[in-house]
């Protein structure tokens, strides 16, 4: 049987100890690591929504063109806007003085209507409570007469600071501009008469 002397039992023990101080780190690692991993999901999926919501937009001008003026709602300053705490559009926008058929401007305003819900949050309840698929999600529709371009746009809240956009839809409402999210897109109507 052979003896162990008191020296080599010590310098084992402080391996196992040195050995679990560095898998706690690594483990610390791969939490710190998980975490960032779900907020970039959580980003990511904010982003997946407002492009869904963006499209869906930039569709419905695209259907109702006739009328597409009465979808321009949003000044150069990036107000009023819809969705989140928005100014009650239903009070404001009028389509009387756009040229097109009741039916067409009911289009309009139903669209625009049913877009505000949806930036609210309605497509996703818990309980009879809008949860949103954005956080604080806003949209704006402006047109410009100079390019004859439609720009809509949506921002919400993101969870980290990134750079600040360009956009001014709903600027100065997510504190730090730089937590402001923004997707938009660009387009022009056609003219289908010639």
């Amino acid at each position: 049987m052979a003896l162990v002397s008191k020296h080599q039992s010590g310098v084992a023990m402080l391996e196992s100890l040195f050995a679990m101080a560095v898998l706690m780190v690594g483990m610390l690692g791969i939490c710190g690591l998980q975490a960032k991993t779900q907020t970039s999901h959580f980003e990511a999926y904010q982003r997946a929504q407002a492009l869904l919501l963006l499209d869906d937009m930039v569709n419905r001008i695209n259907a109702n063109r006739s009328v597409a003026d009465c979808y321009a709602y949003t000044g150069v300053n990036g107000t009023p806007y819809l969705g989140a705490n928005g100014l009650n559009h239903r009070a404001d926008t009028s389509c009387v003085a756009v040229i097109g058929t009741v039916q067409t401007r009911a289009m309009a305003q139903n669209g625009m209507t049913d877009w505000d819900s949806l930036l609210e949050g309605a497509a996703e309840a818990t309980g009879g409570v809008n949860q949103g698929a954005m956080i604080d999600a806003r949209g704006c529709i402006s047109y410009d007469a100079v390019t004859d371009m439609y720009t809509v746009a949506i921002v919400w809240q993101g969870t980290m600071p990134t750079m600040a956009p360009a956009n001014t839809c709903a600027t100065g409402l997510y504190g730090p501009d730089t937590n402001r999210r923004v997707v938009t897109s660009t387009f022009r109507i056609a003219n289908l008469a010639t």
